[in-house]
């Protein structure tokens, strides 16, 4: 899966326990009517791919969807989801949506030709 935006921050490395385990983050702001803020987390030696990228840049990320299941201590199953990514690139050819154009800018649809009518419910 893939999903636009521009990133807002990015977190620094972390590594956990004797494996060296790595994990950082990313917070993508989407393009949409109402932005979704997104933690996507890049893992081993993908967070490496972050490197090249700062806050403020368009990017489109390719990611997978990650879930799993942990019983707790009291014995409750709880449920974890993830987004994680695995490449990411620059987005040249983003608009925002403030900046689409109108559709069809040279075509005027508001007479129709002459002998059509218009039949439209509404």
């Amino acid at each position: 899966m893939e999903i636009k935006g521009k990133i807002k921050k990015i977190f620094e490395t972390k590594t956990f326990g004797q494996s060296g385990f790595r994990k950082r983050e990313v917070i993508l702001v989407t393009h949409e009517q109402y932005p979704q803020f997104l933690k996507i987390e890049f893992v081993q030696d993908k967070v490496d791919l972050l490197d090249q990228f700062k806050p403020g840049d368009d990017v489109v990320i390719s990611f997978d969807l990650r879930g799993r299941e942990w019983v707790n201590p009291e014995g409750e199953t709880i449920y974890f989801n993830s987004i994680r990514g695995w490449r990411i690139v620059k987005d040249e050819g983003s608009v925002p949506p403030d900046d689409v154009p109108p559709p069809f800018p040279d075509e005027d649809f508001s007479q129709l030709p002459p002998g059509e009518d218009d039949d439209l419910p509404f």
